[in-house]
């Protein structure tokens, strides 16, 4: 039995709801299936708080796959598979007023981390009814990246990260989760494919 963790985040700035959270909510009500035990938590929009739990994640429960959820504040409608994490640039502040020393993630980090899940391959294979799903390299340099880099390097990039858009009368929690089942699913066969 697998175990799979996936985190979305807390409210930041004007989102009193995060969208990010009521998705991971959604698709841990769906579930991935009999031999995938899936658990979930809500991070904070805090740089040093989402560290410690992402470090807790890794050493603790060691899963086979960690996805993180993110809110792309400026997608309308888009799902963003990001296929890599970057070290540094965290000049922006968290909801408590801070930024991460030296505006890095991990001192003598690699600049950038990929995840082992190939996003290109995902992205060919998959589609989402009511919703355009694209590629991208570069997850924004504030919690969501800081937060992916993290996952990526305690992790071994065995982690995924997945910017959804704020929710809106064509974006339901509801139509969210049952994306992220459809794209989850073809990650967690990747990962499968890959150990064989």
């Amino acid at each position: 039995n697998h175990l799979s963790f996936f985190s979305g985040f807390g409210p930041f700035r004007q989102y009193l709801v995060n969208s990010s959270w009521e998705a991971v909510k959604e698709l841990s009500k769906r579930g991935l299936g009999e031999n995938i035990n899936l658990q979930i938590m809500q991070l904070p929009v805090v740089y040093q708080k989402a560290k410690e739990q992402v470090c807790k994640i890794w050493t603790t429960l060691q899963p086979l796959l960690t996805v993180h959820v993110g809110l792309a504040s400026s997608a309308t409608a888009l799902i963003i598979l990001e296929q890599c994490g970057k070290n540094k640039g965290y000049q922006e502040r968290d909801a408590c007023g801070f930024h991460p020393e030296g505006a890095c993630c991990v001192l003598d980090g690699p600049e950038k981390i990929e995840s082992t899940i190939n996003m290109k391959t995902l992205w060919k294979n998959i589609s989402v009814e009511g919703i355009d799903i694209i590629l991208s390299r570069d997850a924004g340099r504030y919690i969501c990246d800081y937060t992916y880099y993290t996952s990526l390097y305690y992790g071994n990039g065995r982690a995924a990260f997945i910017h959804v858009p704020p929710l809106s009368e064509s974006v339901t929690a509801e139509f969210l989760g049952k994306a992220l089942q459809t794209i989850i699913l073809a990650m967690l066969e990747q990962c499968g494919e890959q150990r064989e």
